[in-house]
């Protein structure tokens, strides 16, 4: 039950972040559940709380969804030589 959770829960904060970085159109649904799964973890590790795996809370989805953003910050940082 866990991977199914991370699966849904990491596709939806991807997408969201894909949304809010605008980089929704140049990934799939793969790509915005690895981001999402990414993000969580990089989230987990700037706010030390917030896993999913204790339970979907706000927080939880919020922390998520900061790494998630924070990573694709730094992926178009690297591509494209700016942050948008």
């Amino acid at each position: 039950m866990g991977i199914i959770l991370w699966l849904i829960i990491g596709g939806v904060v991807g997408w969201l972040a894909s949304m809010v970085m605008r980089t929704d159109a140049q990934q799939g649904i793969l790509l915005n559940i690895v981001v999402g799964i990414v993000g969580a973890f990089i989230g987990g590790l700037i706010f030390s709380g917030g896993s999913i795996n204790e339970g979907i809370t706000l927080y939880s989805f919020l922390v998520s969804l900061v790494g998630a953003i924070i990573l694709l910050a730094i992926i178009n940082l690297v591509r494209r030589g700016s942050v948008r």
